[in-house]
């Protein structure tokens, strides 16, 4: 990216901002488990801030050869980890304490991870979280860059902004660098001259704003999709699928 939008400032309320993501089991939304996690808060220079989280949890199931090979855990690291429970327990106190604190917690491809989240802790009877800000970088470039070519996935939205990403699929250095992909997104939006959509004034127009913006990208997902599948149903919901 150019460096005179790598150093423009952003706006007051994304001073800090938490960073979250996970690995689990599998791509199902509703029956997959999280085997690791991390939650960490960054300031607006890209700077880790003291007082983060990183989870290993026992996910009560067995870890599928597919997964292990994505991210590195297999059954035998997990025997001793943290049980289910406990952790997703703990992941979502970690997550209420920023939205209570009025910081904004970002996930690539949101939807995923906080759709996991939800059905985890359904699960183990865990209270459900309040949200607050959620900031999801790919739907943001999905809209502010729409007709790009290319993939949409963090290791090559990481390569377009130019940030390091250098152990993919763990989930620290995802979450880090996917906070580091959304402030240079954030920034690239504020220096259009002729922007797609208006760069929003709160982190509630923000938040308000992707969640529309999922909807419209996952209503043409649906519409191409049913050409070749005439009952492909859209699964609207953001930061949480709603699911039939």
């Amino acid at each position: 990216m150019n460096e005179s939008v790598d150093k423009l400032p952003l706006p007051s309320w994304l001073e800090t901002i938490a960073v979250f993501d996970t690995e689990t089991t599998g791509l199902n939304l509703s029956e997959d488990r999280i085997i690791t996690a991390a939650l960490h808060r960054i300031n607006a220079n890209g700077d880790l801030q003291p007082g983060g989280f990183d989870w290993v949890i026992n996910p009560g199931i067995p870890i599928p050869e597919v997964a292990s090979r994505v991210h590195g855990y297999y059954d035998k690291d997990v025997v001793d980890a943290t049980s289910p429970a406990q952790g997703v327990g703990e992941i979502v106190q970690a997550i209420q304490a920023c939205f209570d604190e009025g910081i904004p917690v970002l996930a690539y491809n949101a939807a995923y991870d906080f759709t996991i989240l939800h059905y985890e802790a359904i699960r183990y009877e865990v209270p459900a979280l309040r949200f607050g800000t959620v900031i999801d970088p790919l739907i943001i470039d999905k809209t502010i860059d729409k007709y790009r070519k290319g993939k949409r996935t963090l290791i090559a939205a990481a390569e377009r902004y130019g940030v390091s990403l250098d152990n993919a699929h763990t989930a620290k250095d995802d979450a880090v660098a996917a906070g580091h992909v959304g402030q240079a997104m954030l920034r690239y939006f504020l220096a259009q001259d002729k922007p797609v959509v208006r760069f929003p004034a709160s982190l509630q127009e923000l938040n308000d704003n992707q969640a529309r913006w999922a909807d419209e990208i996952e209503a043409s997902y649906a519409k191409w999709r049913q050409q070749d599948v005439p009952d492909y149903k859209p699964q609207f919901g953001w930061p949480v699928k709603q699911l039939g």
